[in-house]
């Protein structure tokens, strides 16, 4: 029988997360909600899709993340030419031995950073699946785990489309969250400025936590209570995304799973021991809306999944008797 997660449990689950929060905003300047669901992703084992243009900070994100929680990090490029097994790693044959011995690809990384796949081929594309969803790579018929804790932080860069590849809908399905960095404002961009006479990554962030204390907290979000309610709730959300006249495809039931496992995390980081249902009002749209298929004739005359998501949203009321945040 699983224990639920306790007051004081939560209260020091909502300390870590706000140290490590702090911790990375000293390399991601002015962006506090994306650095929380950026942490929420990771405490979640789910994985972060980042749509930005070139500049905005996914790199120094992904890397401080990594010293934050003393994990490894490798950036993957991708590029049209780039092969799966330049990502998953290979068979190379030992001349010594007469034996194949298997080299690990960059993958092989509690972070990955996986910059703008949309620029690889689908089939290349396609060899982060297995590793997204089980968390190890296959080649040869031998199965190699990854390890964990285990992020991949994919970027898209939303303003150049030539040479690019869509993302399948069951690869986006793969991704727990889509966020967007953005530019800093005035104030956060004086502060850069200020300290751009310093050599980039030159001071190391000190780690907050082990890999092994981000399984543990990882393994405590889980234990969060959530009232029957709250799973109606979601549940009429997802209906209603379906249901959608814009829609082709509304969110899956893996959709409906990461949204109350975020919000699980995501309430453990406020201090709370139990969902409520502003934890999945906070997370509805980027947990969502990356997930839905639109109509072509809607998505023609402006319609937007982060607005269907958001007039379901409207649409749908909350459960009564459940506490508020």
């Amino acid at each position: 029988m699983t224990t639920t997660m306790t007051a004081e449990q939560a209260g020091r689950f909502a300390d870590v997360v706000e140290r490590l929060a702090e911790n990375v905003s000293h390399a991601v300047q002015g962006k506090p909600h994306v650095v929380r669901l950026a942490l929420v992703t990771l405490l979640t084992g789910g994985h972060l899709l980042l749509e930005d243009a070139p500049g905005t900070g996914k790199t120094s994100l992904a890397r401080a993340l990594a010293q934050s929680v003393r994990s490894t990090t490798s950036r993957i490029q991708f590029t049209p030419d780039l092969l799966p097994g330049d990502i998953t790693g290979v068979s190379v044959l030992d001349q010594g031995t007469g034996r194949f011995v298997f080299h690990p690809g960059p993958v092989f990384a509690s972070i990955v950073l996986a910059d703008e796949i949309n620029r690889a081929s689908p089939k290349t594309q396609s060899a982060l699946l297995e590793v997204m969803e089980e968390g190890r790579v296959t080649v040869d018929g031998v199965s190699h785990p990854v390890g964990e804790p285990f992020l991949v932080v994919a970027t898209q860069n939303p303003i150049e489309q030539a040479g690019t590849h869509r993302l399948p809908e069951a690869q986006l399905d793969r991704f727990l969250i889509k966020t967007s960095i953005g530019y800093p404002d005035h104030a956060t961009t004086l502060r850069i400025l200020e300290s751009a006479a310093e050599p980039p990554h030159s001071d190391p962030l000190p780690s907050i936590v082990t890999p092994e204390g981000v399984l543990l907290l990882m393994a405590e979000a889980r234990t969060v209570h959530v009232e029957a309610a709250v799973n109606d709730y979601v549940s009429r959300l997802v209906q209603a995304t379906r249901d959608a006249p814009e829609t082709r495809l509304g969110a899956s039931v893996r959709a409906a799973l990461g949204l109350v496992r975020a919000a699980k995390t995501y309430a453990a980081s406020s201090g709370r021991h139990y969902v409520v249902p502003d934890d999945v009002k906070a997370l509805a749209v980027p947990v969502l809306a990356h997930r839905l298929v639109l109509d072509p004739e809607a998505e023609f005359d402006g319609a937007t999944s982060e607005g269907v998501v958001a007039r379901a949203l409207l649409d749908v009321a909350p459960p009564g008797g459940v506490a508020q945040a």
